[in-house]
């Protein structure tokens, strides 16, 4: 660790910086006690989709998430920093495994599907090693249009937005902004066509 005071001038709190989307250090007590929350949450709601109340799970959802749209359905197990800063829009179903490091905002459109075992990544780290080992980090919104397919193990890096009813392939690492309408694949992720263009199923 260096004695390099990277917020001198700064009256913010770390959690005032990492919300502004600023670098900051992630020991504010505040956001570990949102943290530890999450956590309680998400095993709550797992528990309550085993047993089958449909209700329960339902509302335990409500109160971790931001927002949670009529008809929508997150299938366990869910990994969150937060919850609060995830946003799913109505209608739309997320299969098992999900990783959402909602640090900064994370917005699901509706009527969206996501596979199994998608990550969506906003914290970023900086590339130079002194600020990295001082334990800075910050974070950048990850943005679903409507329709929106994740297929399998799909992985969307900080700060994308994936444009409304564009598919994305089993297993690609989306590090770029997709626009609306199109089937890409590949890592890191690569437009194949549009969808109003003829092609195989993906």
């Amino acid at each position: 660790m260096s004695d390099r005071d990277y917020f001198a001038g700064d009256p913010r709190t770390n959690r005032e910086r990492m919300l502004a989307g600023d670098l900051y250090i992630a020991d504010d007590p505040e956001s570990e006690r949102i943290a530890r929350r999450a956590t309680v949450l998400v095993e709550e709601y797992r528990l309550a989709v085993i047993a089958a109340d449909d209700a329960r799970a339902r509302r335990v959802l409500t109160d971790l998430l931001g927002s949670l749209g009529e008809g929508a359905f997150i299938k366990p197990p869910l990994a969150v920093d937060y919850g609060e800063n995830l946003h799913v829009g109505a209608r739309t179903f997320v299969n098992s495994g999900l990783t959402a490091l909602d640090v900064a905002t994370i917005t699901i459109g509706e009527d969206c599907q996501i596979g199994p075992d998608v990550q969506l990544l906003t914290p970023t780290h900086p590339l130079d090693p002194q600020p990295r080992r001082d334990k800075l980090e910050a974070a950048e919104p990850i943005t679903l249009g409507d329709n929106v397919w994740l297929g399998g193990g799909v992985i969307v890096c900080p700060g994308v937005t994936i444009g409304d009813d564009t598919v994305v392939g089993a297993g690609a690492v989306v590090t770029r902004d997709l626009p609306a309408g199109v089937v890409a694949v590949g890592n890191p992720a690569r437009v194949v066509r549009r969808l109003d263009e003829p092609g195989e199923q993906v």
